[in-house]
């Protein structure tokens, strides 16, 4: 059963990118040294001792594409959902209503991997309008093992509010509705960036709002998010967790 589930994800996984390179894409061929260096670099990225990077190292656009499309960043993501169900489990939920859980978005409940392959999978610098225009479509794909996540959430009774740095003026309602269409019913608050935090790193307007939460009685029981700003800074949760994006930095 495990191993039908990650191969009908990983079928899902190719239609959303349309389809893979056919040419060989396991090692950068620029460089000898390139597939120990890029495994390498990955890890120091997902262990954030790598920051403020803009863009994917050239010589690793293939190894980064092996990682998401081939299997790999599907077991890491399961291992790390898997293991985010396990410590729900041990959680006895209070009778207030005050039992909270936050989500990020982008790339933690739903998926933006067609749009960076077409950007070499980050090796482009990030492109704002770009994005926007991706994301009015609202056509990202839920991430299943998050999916099934949040419906864990919700049917346990935590109130999940969904925080993310998209822009509310311009793409709330688009956020909305895709979040909507791909099957996230039932959460307590999606919160966008407002003009009020327009200017503020990630780590500080995110902050900003678990403060508001905390403020208002919430207990945060846990925090996800694909960014280590997602997951640092001030009441981050009793627990993190951070899923696997090497495509992209958010400070």
């Amino acid at each position: 059963m495990q191993r039908l589930r990650e191969a009908l994800v990983l079928v899902f996984l190719a239609i959303c990118s349309k389809a893979v390179n056919s040419m060989p894409f396991w090692w950068p061929s620029d460089t000898a040294d390139a597939p120990g260096y890029c495994l390498s670099w990955r890890l120091a990225v997902e262990a954030n001792n790598i920051r403020a990077w803009r863009t994917v190292p050239t010589q690793c656009s293939r190894h980064v594409e092996a990682y998401m499309i081939a299997g790999q960043y599907q077991r890491d993501l399961t291992l790390i959902v898997d293991t985010i169900s396990t410590y729900v489990d041990t959680i006895t939920l209070s009778d207030d209503g005050l039992d909270a859980w936050i989500l990020d978005v982008d790339d933690t409940c739903i998926s933006n991997l067609f749009y960076y392959r077409g950007k070499r999978y980050g090796c482009e610098p990030f492109d704002p309008l770009g994005f926007r225009a991706w994301a009015l479509q609202g056509g990202c794909p839920a991430i299943p093992d998050v999916l099934r996540l949040f419906n864990k959430l919700v049917e346990r009774g935590f109130k999940v509010f969904l925080v993310t740095g998209r822009d509310e003026e311009t793409l709330g309602q688009a956020t909305i509705q895709n979040l909507e269409n791909q099957g996230f019913l039932g959460y307590q608050r999606l919160i966008l960036r407002s003009g009020t935090y327009k200017g503020l790193s990630a780590i500080t307007y995110k902050s900003e709002i678990r403060k508001q939460l905390v403020g208002e009685g919430y207990r945060i029981w846990g925090n996800v998010g694909d960014q280590w700003s997602d997951v640092q800074g001030d009441y981050a949760g009793n627990r993190t967790f951070k899923l696997p994006n090497p495509m992209y930095f958010i400070p």
